[in-house]
């Protein structure tokens, strides 16, 4: 990784950590996930014991190649939280990296347990988020350099507008941001939610439906 990349790394993950932590504060130096353990602890994960932590608890290297964005959407996320960087257990941080095919779109999506802030290193995006008054939308068009920040829990997006591949690095306030893509958790939800509620949810027929629910992988009820 180079000495520039891996100064954006280290200021976006401040940048992160200075929001108001959406997790509970430590209560001692670190808390590196057991990943022998069998199952999470009640809102968190078991602590791997301290003479067992080592430095290399503290590194990760996993964003540092693209993500395969050769999907219908045009792109690929990258997580680097708890679950794959065991050293950020009870930190209250985590980071992802971004990478769009030209037009590729990350879809509409909600974290809710982080207010999550963008960096875009390359490229032309199209972001924004819409807020609970109104229903209002917030978006800007994005160049290198750029930063914009979605609230913890409003819908929101990334659309790469160039004809050449983008890349973000996102930072968030919990080490487990979670994920809801909107159209994937109401059209391929399991058990699938009846026709009945998306018919008369969205106006629509049972056509529609059933079509919709073929593009996400879902059968009808």
């Amino acid at each position: 990784m180079s000495s520039s990349r891996a100064i954006l790394l280290a200021i976006l993950v401040t940048i992160s950590a200075a929001f108001s932590l959406a997790d509970p504060d430590a209560l001692q130096d670190f808390c590196v996930r057991d990943t022998s353990a069998a199952a999470p602890i009640i809102n968190g994960f078991t602590c791997k014991p301290a003479a067992a932590t080592a430095a290399a608890d503290f590194k990760f290297s996993g964003l540092q190649k693209s993500g395969n964005t050769n999907n219908k959407l045009g792109s690929a996320v990258t997580a680097a939280n708890v679950i794959s960087f065991p050293g950020l257990n009870t930190l209250g941080v985590s980071f992802a990296r971004v990478d769009y095919a030209p037009f590729g779109l990350n879809a509409p999506h909600v974290h809710p347990r982080a207010t999550e802030i963008l960096y875009v290193q390359q490229g032309t995006l199209y972001a924004g988020f819409v807020s609970t008054t109104n229903n209002t939308l917030f978006a800007q068009t994005l160049h290198p350099g750029d930063l914009f920040v979605f609230p913890r829990g409003l819908v929101h997006f990334q659309l790469n507008v160039g004809e050449t591949p983008a890349v973000a690095l996102a930072g968030f306030n919990s080490q487990n941001a979670g994920v809801t893509a909107v159209a994937k958790a109401v059209f391929a939800s399991n058990p699938a939610i009846t026709d009945a509620v998306l018919e008369k949810a969205f106006q629509i027929n049972p056509e529609l439906v059933d079509r919709l629910r073929e593009l996400f992988g879902e059968t009808h009820v």
